[in-house]
């Protein structure tokens, strides 16, 4: 991942998932294991907290329903913070592909006329 990516990724889950850490992560296992520490805190003692997290960052209940139900070769929270880290991923691109067409004619009054 780009450290620009990178950067805009580690910002929006720190600032969903309040990560709190002393030392940003470098690099994306680092923040791995940093979002799946914080995923296992909430689980442990905030499970309807972080499924509210979940619905708020965009993950898929079809692929939250899986990991929760442990059909998933990795720990519950590894898997659910590579979710979390994978989703934020594909925002950013989005953002930084998908540019949106300026509104013609702004001033026009008829354009908004219903």
């Amino acid at each position: 991942m780009a450290a620009e990516n990178f950067k805009q990724v580690l910002s929006q889950v720190n600032s969903a998932l309040s990560l709190g850490a002393a030392e940003p992560p470098l690099d994306e296992p680092a923040l791995l294991a940093l979002v799946a520490s914080r995923v296992a805190e909430l689980l442990e003692h905030q499970p309807e907290y972080l499924m509210s997290l979940l619905y708020r960052l965009d993950v898929l209940e079809e692929k939250v329903a899986p990991v929760l139900r442990g059909q998933s070769d990795e720990p519950v929270p590894l898997a659910l913070a590579r979710l979390i880290v994978e989703r934020q991923k594909q925002r950013v691109e989005t953002r930084r592909t998908v540019r949106p067409h300026p509104l013609r004619n702004v001033d026009d009054a008829e354009q908004w006329a219903w």
